[in-house]
């Protein structure tokens, strides 16, 4: 394996110069620099910079934990983060959760093994984590991304969840509908859905109607119609869901047709991101908007610059086809829905 003795013989310099040429290379005379670089070229080399992280103690590689890529909102926050931290001089290195918790603690510890300079987190539940208080006392830099921590002073971007949520169901309320669901993934999976519910919940109540309870789908991606089914077959059926997320939506919006429900017509549907997918499905999607890449570069700039606790950035409702007025009447006759 070529090493940089090898390089500084074959560019006739001494070690030191060599290793100048890939540390400090404004050091060096350009006619100098241009020897090194070929022969390394020449030989194959390539400097460890991990290496030298360590051996000096700084890093210009920041460490991002997302729940998962699968999920647009999170793969155009990384690009809005890979961009700025580049910008900036930095590289990112990512790994997924899965919205599994108990994953969180091994990702860290091994981002920390790899001496990152600061941590762009998305955590299942900030609040429970026993991991986020480790990382503030050893003077970790972290910025939270999405979540809402209520109980420490950490610094986040988020939206109002619970506002955004209460915004969306009044809206619905304001169409005439007033059996609402809100659906969600999880719930343990997810602090976001919880603060959500609970605006779902304050709205409905501020209303003088009912909130229901949370219909808990099988994953925060896919929906199943089945749980739907004896609300839709009530006396006073359903006629409006919210979803904590676009995709379980998207995802909702299949199922609705599968199971012979017309949207909006039968059922309005709302999501949560904005994600674009969502304005070219037919009917196209209602969702309350995320400022998702001001997000991901405001975390990069937040974890480079400290200052402030939680920044909560603005929301707005984007109007859709798969909202209509509320219809008359129930479902009864050839609208009864059975699971096919």
């Amino acid at each position: 394996m070529t090493d940089l003795i090898s390089v500084a013989r074959l560019a006739g310099v001494s070690r030191a110069t060599a290793a100048r040429a890939f540390s400090d290379p404004h050091l060096l005379k350009p006619g100098t620099l241009r020897k090194v670089l070929a022969a390394s070229e020449q030989m194959g080399f390539r400097p460890n910079h991990i290496a030298r992280q360590l051996r000096t103690r700084h890093s210009t590689t920041l460490g991002v934990l997302l729940p998962s890529l699968l999920n647009p909102v999170f793969a155009m926050q990384l690009q809005a983060m890979e961009q700025q931290a580049r910008q900036a001089g930095y590289a990112l290195l990512v790994a997924t959760s899965d919205y599994q918790a108990e994953r969180e603690a091994a990702i860290i510890e091994h981002m920390l093994h790899q001496r990152v300079a600061g941590l762009v987190l998305t955590v299942a539940d900030a609040d429970s984590s026993t991991l986020l208080p480790t990382l503030a006392a050893a003077k970790m830099p972290f910025v939270l991304t999405h979540n809402v921590p209520q109980r420490h002073e950490w610094p986040a971007l988020c939206v109002d969840n619970r506002k955004a949520m209460a915004e969306a169901t009044a809206h619905l309320i304001s169409l005439g509908h007033r059996h609402i669901v809100m659906a969600a993934g999880p719930m343990q999976q997810s602090d976001r859905a919880r603060l959500r519910y609970l605006g779902y919940c304050q709205a409905m109540q501020q209303a003088g109607l009912t909130p229901q309870a949370m219909i808990e789908m099988p994953s925060h991606i896919h929906s199943d119609f089945k749980p739907l089914l004896p609300l839709m077959n009530a006396p006073s059926p359903l006629t409006a869901v919210i979803c904590s997320n676009d995709l379980l939506a998207i995802s909702l919006l299949g199922a609705a047709a599968r199971a012979g429900i017309s949207v909006p017509h039968q059922l309005s549907v709302i999501g949560f991101d904005g994600i674009e997918l969502g304005e070219q499905l037919s009917p196209s999607l209602a969702s309350v908007v995320q400022p998702i890449a001001l997000m991901g570069t405001r975390a990069i700039d937040l974890l480079l610059n400290p200052g402030g606790k939680t920044h909560v950035l603005a929301h707005h409702l984007r109007p859709g086809e798969s909202i209509a007025p509320a219809f008359n009447g129930s479902i009864s006759g050839k609208h009864h829905v059975t699971h096919r």
